[in-house]
């Protein structure tokens, strides 16, 4: 029972960690918006939409951290790599603390 509550705790820590960038926010704002996107796309959303100017290679690292939390995943379509959103582990979150909460 121990070893479940440590690894689902590392877990939720990485959710937080990978929530915790603003550029990260963002990315999966942009996700939640049109998944399925490859690096280009969302790239050129966060420079026209965000004024986010980060190299594709900051971006591929924020997009690391997010496949690390659980929040996104990735295919290879042709020689494209596409992401997709996940929300599993934001629900995780929810159910945690807020699904059993009555109002006042």
């Amino acid at each position: 029972m121990q070893v479940t509550t440590c690894i689902s705790s590392a877990e939720m820590g990485d959710v937080y960690k990978a929530l915790a960038d603003p550029t990260r926010r963002l990315i999966l704002d942009e996700l939640a918006e049109r998944d399925g996107q490859s690096l280009f796309e969302l790239c050129a959303r966060l420079a026209t939409r965000h004024n986010v100017t980060s190299s594709r290679q900051a971006i591929s690292q924020h997009i690391a951290v997010l496949k690390e939390a659980g929040l996104v995943s990735s295919h290879r379509s042709g020689r494209t790599r596409v992401h997709h959103l996940h929300t599993e582990p934001l629900r995780e979150i929810v159910d945690r603390w807020l699904a059993d909460r009555e109002d006042p």
